[in-house]
């Protein structure tokens, strides 16, 4: 209940929140959930999950990379950050990010400009950021203190399943709609 009153008040803002928790605990859902209720429903929600990308091309990715700029770039293509421009980027697994890309992501945030790779201009960008991982990045070696705290503007912490057992019934209701049964089939 403290969490959901928490992103209820932080919904109605444009503050970047880091969500943190175990893996399962729901923080793509609190993501898509601060998404819609926010002001910028109605813009893209662009989702960038950086465990999922290889770590070579992370940097183009996210922000984007001109013609020519690597072996390949045979056109201009724009990165998470200008796809979600209007909206919310969410960047899921942020711990996973490289330290040599850190800074260029501390400047977007800061600066909410972005220059792709082999660019020479940065374009502005109106995005809200949402990050999510299952680390401590606060005490995580190989994450700037700097950036957290920029991502960290507002921070929700999302407890596991086995520290609120109350909620199982309503998960389990949940699982039998989704697979179209009533809930009574227990």
């Amino acid at each position: 209940r403290e969490v959901f009153a928490l992103l209820e008040k932080v919904a109605a803002s444009d503050s970047d929140v880091l969500v943190q928790g175990e893996t399962g605990t729901g923080k793509d859902l609190c993501a898509q959930a601060l998404h819609a209720q926010s002001s910028r429903a109605k813009g893209p929600l662009v989702v960038f999950d950086l465990a999922a990308v290889a770590p070579t091309l992370i940097e183009s990715e996210l922000f984007g990379h001109v013609k020519g700029a690597f072996t390949g770039a045979q056109g201009d293509r724009d990165g998470a950050f200008v796809r979600a421009d209007g909206g919310t980027l969410f960047l899921d697994e942020v711990g996973e990010l490289p330290p040599e890309l850190q800074p260029r992501l501390l400047r977007a945030l800061e600066q909410r400009q972005v220059k792709p790779l082999g660019g020479n201009d940065y374009r502005k960008v109106d995005v809200r950021v949402i990050a999510a991982t299952h680390r401590s990045l606060e005490v995580s070696s190989g994450f700037r203190r700097d950036l957290f705290h920029r991502l960290a503007v507002v921070q929700v912490e999302l407890p596991p399943l086995r520290e609120r057992p109350e909620d199982i019934p309503f998960l389990i209701d949940h699982v039998l709609q989704q697979l179209g049964r009533p809930a009574s089939a227990l």
